[in-house]
Parts: structure tokens; sequence; C-alpha cells
């Protein structure tokens, strides 16, 4: 099996959370936001390290949520954008690792076998990264700045992209590189492999796979958690 490393993007202030400490360290049934997701990557068989990316103000305070996890082997102040976090934590990751994932720090709802499904499906497939995400079930119109429609798209092609995704190191390396030089941002890390002719495919997974970004995001997410629990 292939090496592979996990950066888990926790540097965010959260300013549309709008609850002092942000929504990383939110309790949600019984953890914080930021624990369940370090918990499912620590049980997820197909990863070998992990490093968090935190706010570079805040190491002290997410000390302790870090505690207790083996394959953390790295806690990394990250940069003013998501983009130039994911750049910190490509820097101290095993240069040996074939394999990156990356992923929001603060979808919690993520599972050990979305995790590894990820990474299998990258490890069969002829591209240089797989996408967890969906198929957009709702119709996607393009506004203008003064608010008026200017297209309907065609939703047939359109996917909600989540995370993890998960990428063969070199070609997300070169794609970093490159953004970099030439001073481009994307939205995800998938896009910047992209716009350097990378294959990206998809892969589905779960539509509660949800990024806490606005409080009542933690309603959602407690609820997904209680009643898996239940089953288990």
């Amino acid at each position: 099996m292939m090496k592979a490393s996990a950066i888990i993007v926790a540097g965010g202030v959260g300013d549309r959370f709008g609850r002092p400490g942000g929504k990383q360290l939110a309790p949600v049934a019984g953890r914080s936001v930021l624990s369940h997701t370090l918990a499912a990557f620590e049980l997820a068989g197909s990863i070998d390290e992990v490093v968090v990316v935190v706010h570079p103000d805040r190491v002290g305070e997410f000390a302790m949520e870090l505690d207790g996890f083996d394959k953390i082997t790295g806690v990394v102040a990250g940069g003013q954008t998501r983009q130039a976090s994911v750049a910190a934590g490509l820097e101290v990751v095993d240069p040996g690792a074939e394999l990156v994932v990356v992923h929001d720090g603060a979808r919690p709802m993520v599972t050990p076998d979305m995790i590894d499904s990820a990474v299998h499906a990258l490890v069969e497939a002829d591209a240089d990264g797989v996408v967890v995400g969906h198929p957009s079930y709702d119709t996607i119109k393009r506004v203008g700045a003064d608010g008026a429609v200017v297209a309907t798209e065609d939703r047939s092609q359109l996917w909600v992209a989540q995370t993890p995704q998960v990428f063969r190191a070199a070609p997300l390396r070169d794609a970093y590189a490159a953004a970099r030089e030439e001073g481009f941002v994307g939205t995800d890390d998938s896009s910047l492999v992209e716009r350097v002719g990378g294959r990206v495919v998809m892969m589905l997974g779960p539509r509660d796979n949800i990024k806490v970004t606005v409080p009542e995001d933690i309603v959602v997410a407690e609820q997904v958690l209680e009643a898996r629990a239940r089953q288990s």
C-alpha cells in the first residue's frame, strides 16, 4: 500500500461562525468539531501520519484537542489563506509519502471508511487526484454583481466538492509551486491541480459530510453524529 499523509486544515478564524474560539473547537456530540475529524483519521487504516495546521495565534488552545492521537506527527502554524495553510502542511509531511490527503478540520462527519475509500480509489485510478463530493441536486444560478440572474447552469454536469481530497504527492507539490510562482489562488486543492493539467476524478460521498460554517450547522452535525452512535 502507498504511504499516505493527511493534512488537516484547522487554521481558519471562523468569522461566519460567530462564536468565540471559532468552529473548530465548538462542542458537538460530546467532543469538539476538530476532535471528531481527527478521530476518523486516527482510525483510517490507509493513513500513516497526520499533520494539523492551526491558526498561528492559537497553537496553545489547540494543544489539548490534539493530545492522544498517535498519528499526529506535526502541528503547523497556518497562513493568511487556506491555500497558504495547506502549503505550510506540505512543507512538513513525510517527504516519502506517495499520497497526500487534504481535509477540512471543520468537516466532523468524515468517517474512516470514507477516507480509506478515497485513498483506495486514487491508488486504482489513472488520475492525479480524487475528490469526495456529490452531484448538485439543486438548480444552480449564475448571478451578476447586481443580483440579477445571468444564467441557469446545466446541473447534470455539476458536482459539489467536499473533502477529503486525495492526491499523488508529486503533482500536488508541482501544482502548489506553480500557483505560488504565478500568484494563483484557488477555491480548493483540486483547482490547483486541474489548472496545471492534472486529471482529477470525483468520488460519490454522503451529502451529510457538511462543513461546519455557521452555528446552525452544529445542530445538523450533532443529529447525524448521535444517530450514527445509536446505530453502532
